[in-house]
């Protein structure tokens, strides 16, 4: 039986995704660095801010300390803000229709890379401030996906005993992982990746609008 339901937030809900992107290289630009949209997609899709920064350092030859990378994640979060205040997260079709169908008694997690700050105000946008019962955010956990944490930490504040009961909804390879490190089954959305990228997830959609609530009861044996 369906215990729970644990969704990713960027590239699952909101199209954010190319919001970071941007994000990222406006803070970047001053330092010489760029990150190309099919760079981001094939690398820094999935990590959380700090482990982004780490690798766009490591990847461009370049070291930096822990100070300058919080200083680097807070100016980060100040560019999406913005965009988040110019209206520019839009929701991805079908997100805010499924988690409403959900039913008031089954728990429904939201486990993401994003920082807090970033979700919470695009969430009350949506309409979605009371939907959660559990926020796992890139705060929360000292290691993010593709490290089976963020969804560990999850179950946990859902007070999940057999996590093969609970449904995650990703959209990539590293939340993918995530989840099935954790044990939980997994509905992949193609999003932000084709199917082949995918195929480690139990079932695989193109859209959550063509989803359901009974379908999510199909995925857990």
């Amino acid at each position: 039986m369906l215990a729970a339901v644990v969704f990713d937030f960027d590239g699952i809900i909101v199209d954010s995704e190319p919001m970071h992107h941007r994000a990222f290289n406006e803070v970047l630009g001053p330092l010489g660095i760029s990150i190309g949209w099919e760079e981001y997609c094939e690398t820094y899709i999935g990590f959380d801010d700090r482990d982004a920064f780490r690798e766009v350092f490591k990847q461009h030859g370049k070291k930096v300390c822990s100070r300058d990378a919080k200083k680097l994640i807070a100016e980060k979060a100040a560019v999406f803000q913005r965009y988040v205040q110019n209206g520019e997260a839009s929701p991805l079709p079908g997100a805010v229709e499924l988690i409403k169908s959900i039913p008031a008694r089954l728990p429904v997690g939201l486990c993401s890379g994003a920082l807090r700050e970033d979700i919470l105000p695009i969430l009350h946008r949506l309409g979605l401030q009371d939907a959660f019962n559990t926020i796992v955010s890139a705060e929360d956990t000292s290691k993010s996906k593709p490290d089976s944490a963020p969804y560990r930490l999850a179950l946990q504040k859902l007070k999940i005993d057999e996590p093969s009961n609970v449904v995650a909804i990703e959209d990539t390879p590293a939340g993918i992982l995530s989840a099935k490190g954790a044990g939980l089954r997994v509905l992949a959305v193609t999003n932000s990746y084709d199917r082949e990228f995918l195929l480690e997830a139990d079932a695989i959609t193109d859209s959550l609008a063509d989803t359901s609530y009974s379908a999510l009861e199909d995925l857990v044996p």
